[in-house]
Order: C-alpha cells, then structure tokens, then sequence
C-alpha cells in the first residue's frame, strides 16, 4: 500500500539506490515458484533496510520471518564483518530456496537458519542482539517483542514491518480481524514502554523504528 501519490512515490524510488543484483534475481525467482510474492520486503524498502542497517552496523542481528530471504540479505548489507544473522521462518519448504541466495551472497556463512516457531526458538538463542526486524505473524508481534527486549544490546534497535496494515489501523475493527487488534496492542506497546524511543513511519505499509534506551 501507498501512502502518497504514484506519481511521488515513482519520483522517490527513482531517486533511490537500486537493489543488487542479486536480489533482482531472488525477486524474479520468487514470483515464478514461491507463493504469496508480495510478501517480500520489496526494492525500495530493502534500500531502507539495508541503509539503516549500514548506519547501525550490527554484529548480531535476529529476523523474525524469513519468507525468500529478501530482507536478510538487505539487512546483512551492514552486518560486522564477524557478526550473523539469526533469522526464523516457519514454513520448512523455504529453506533450500533461502540458503541458494544466501550462499550466492557475500555473508553465507554468517546467515544461521531456524525452522520452527518463532515463539519457541527466541528463549534458546543465547545471543545479545544490535538488531532485530519483525515480520512474520502479526497475532504474535505482542509476544515476539516480550521475548526479544531483554535479548537487545543498549542502543539497539527493533525494525517492525506492517505496522499500518493497510490502514485498517484507523478503521473499526472487526471482533474476529485478530492481526488487525495485534496490531494496535503492539502499536500502542511500543509508544507506552519506556525501555524503547519509537518512530513509525510511513514507508509502505508501516516501518517502526525502536531504539533501546
């Protein structure tokens, strides 16, 4: 979803760095034999990713939600030359396509795979984070960042994608729209915890950014 006029946004993507290579091919690749391609993070937010990324320059980063490995590789543009990756995904029949492109890219072997849940595999990760980008289920945002604040460094950061939803934030809410009611819990969590200072903007569907106090 767009927030502002086509014609504007075609003016700053236009005047955005362009994806890698690379990932042109994971995005071709995807929309050829993955289902659901629109979840991928995109060219234009991968850019955001990838130079919030460079800005932070994380030794450990955790992903929660890996899809095709997008945003991964996005986020590992910024990485610590001897730091990795975490990332989780719940769908098993990914993880081969995930580990081509990821071993086609400079940080293979810095990128650690999980399959499972989320929920479970976050309290084993005995690791202290710089970075961590939430995408995955949304009923489980709440859950995801109970489980992942005390495992951030000071300083670090949470990148929540989704977090407008395509505007239904703002709308009435139906009683049985669970990642819709997640959603403003979750939104409203991060604005109220005074461990965390929060910005959300308003990139595609909704990119918030918390920092660790």
């Amino acid at each position: 979803m767009h927030f502002i006029p086509e014609a504007l946004d075609n003016y700053v993507i236009k005047h955005t760095e362009k994806e890698p290579e690379l990932l042109q091919q994971l995005t071709r690749e995807t929309y050829q034999k993955i289902l659901q391609p629109r979840m991928l993070s995109g060219p234009y937010q991968g850019r955001v990713l990838s130079m919030l990324s460079k800005l932070i320059h994380p030794k450990n980063i955790l992903e929660i939600g890996t899809y095709t490995g997008y945003s991964a590789l996005c986020l590992c543009e910024g990485i610590h030359k001897e730091g990795a990756l975490h990332t989780i995904d719940i769908n098993e029949e990914l993880e081969t396509f995930q580990r081509k492109y990821f071993d086609l890219s400079l940080y293979g072997k810095q990128i650690h795979q999980h399959i499972g849940d989320a929920t479970k595999i976050i309290p084993n990760l005995d690791l202290q984070f710089d970075l961590v980008f939430i995408d995955a289920d949304k009923p489980n945002y709440p859950k995801y960042f109970e489980l992942i604040i005390n495992k951030l460094n000071p300083g670090g950061v949470i990148l929540t994608d989704n977090v407008l939803w395509s505007g239904k934030v703002i709308e009435s809410v139906d009683e049985e729209d669970l990642s819709t009611k997640a959603l403003l819990e979750y939104n409203k969590l991060l604005i109220e915890d005074k461990r965390i200072e929060t910005v959300l903007l308003p990139i595609r569907d909704g990119l918030t950014i918390s920092r660790v106090l």
